[in-house]
C-alpha cells in the first residue's frame, strides 16, 4: 500500500471512530469550520478520503485536532510514534549520570570541536563493530 492510501485508511478510521459519515462534504464542513486559512474545496478533501493526497502538516494539525489523534499518528500510523517511543524508552534507560554530563559538556563546545569528537566517536563504534564481529567469527 502507498504513503497516500494509508493516510487515507487511517483518516477514514479516524472519522468512522469519532462518529461522523465517510463523506467528502461532511469532511469538507467540518475541516472548513475549525480551519482559519483559506477554505479547502469538496475536490481536495475528495482526494484526501480516496488516496490522491495528503494535506499539509497545517491541514494535518486541524484534523487531527478535530478528530482526537496525534498529528503524527493520522499521518504516518502508529508504527512510527512506537518506533519513536521505544528509541526514547531505550535512550532515557541507557543513559546515566555521566553520560548526561559528557553529552551537556559535547553540546557547548564549539561547532567545529563537536564536529571532530563525533568524527572520534564513529570511529571507535565502527572499530569496536569490526573487533565484534571478528570475535564472533572465530567463535564459530
Amino acid at each position: 500500500m502507498n504513503e497516500k492510501a494509508e493516510f487515507t485508511e487511517r483518516l477514514r478510521d479516524a472519522m468512522t471512530r469519532a462518529g461522523y459519515q465517510l463523506r467528502p462534504v461532511v469532511l469538507e464542513r467540518e475541516f472548513n469550520t475549525r480551519y482559519w486559512g483559506r477554505s479547502v474545496t469538496l475536490q481536495a478533501v475528495r482526494r484526501w478520503l480516496r488516496g490522491e493526497a495528503i494535506p499539509s502538516q497545517e491541514k494535518l494539525q486541524v484534523l487531527a485536532d478535530w478528530l482526537k489523534v496525534e498529528p503524527e499518528v493520522l499521518r504516518f500510523g502508529d508504527a512510527v510514534r512506537n518506533s519513536v517511543q521505544q528509541h526514547r524508552q531505550r535512550w532515557d534507560e541507557g543513559i546515566g549520570y555521566l553520560e548526561r554530563e559528557t553529552f551537556d559538556a559535547f553540546l557547548q563546545l564549539p561547532a567545529p570541536q563537536r564536529k571532530l569528537i563525533r568524527e572520534v566517536i564513529l570511529t571507535f563504534a565502527k572499530v569496536h563493530a569490526a573487533g565484534s564481529d571478528e570475535e564472533r567469527e572465530s567463535a564459530k
